[in-house]
C-alpha cells in the first residue's frame, strides 16, 4: 500500500509570490479568548472585563491580538512548515489594523515574499513569509512578516 505522510514544503518547493489560503477558518469564541488571555497571564480588561470594555472606544471586549497572531501563523503550519522547518527566526513586522471580535471568523493566508539558501547552514534555506488574517467580511485584522529556516530536499534528515 502506498503511504503519504502529511508535511510542509521543503525549500525548493516554496515559490516567491505564491499565496496559500489556509482553510478552514476559525470562528473565535469567548472561551478561546478567555483561556488564551489567562494562560498567557494577560490581565488586560479589554479582553476579560465586559463591563469595562463596554465603556471603551470599541464598546465591547476584543480578541487578544496575540491569539490572532498565533492563530494565523498556526493555521499555516500543516500546509507550509510541518516537519520541514528547522527554526522560526523571527518576525520583522506585526500589525493589527482592525479589531477581531468574539464570534468573528478568522481566515488565514500566507504569501512567500522571498527565499535564499543559508550561507552558514548547508542543506537549509531561509524563507520569508507574510501572514495575513482576515475577518469573514474580508477586512485585514492582522499582518506579520516572518522569517523561517527550512530544510532543503538534499539536506533533509532521514
Amino acid at each position: 500500500m502506498r503511504e503519504i505522510e502529511q508535511r510542509g514544503l521543503y525549500f525548493e518547493e516554496f515559490e516567491e509570490g505564491v499565496r496559500y489560503l489556509h482553510r478552514p477558518g476559525r470562528t473565535v469564541t469567548e472561551a478561546d479568548n478567555v483561556l488564551f488571555t489567562t494562560l498567557t497571564m494577560n490581565t488586560q480588561g479589554l479582553h476579560l472585563d465586559a463591563h469595562w470594555a463596554a465603556q471603551q472606544p470599541f464598546g465591547e471586549r476584543l480578541v487578544n491580538s496575540m491569539f490572532t497572531l498565533s492563530t494565523i501563523v498556526g493555521a499555516s503550519v500543516t500546509q507550509l512548515t510541518l516537519g520541514t522547518v528547522v527554526a522560526n527566526l523571527g518576525f520583522t513586522e506585526v500589525q493589527f489594523p482592525a479589531p477581531l471580535r468574539l464570534g468573528d471568523t478568522l481566515y488565514s493566508e500566507t504569501t512567500v515574499l522571498g527565499k535564499r539558501l543559508s550561507e552558514s547552514r548547508p542543506g537549509q534555506g531561509i524563507v520569508t513569509l507574510e501572514h495575513l488574517g482576515r475577518r469573514h467580511d474580508d477586512e485585514i485584522v492582522a499582518r506579520a512578516v516572518r522569517t523561517t529556516l527550512v530544510w532543503t530536499l538534499e539536506g533533509r534528515p532521514e
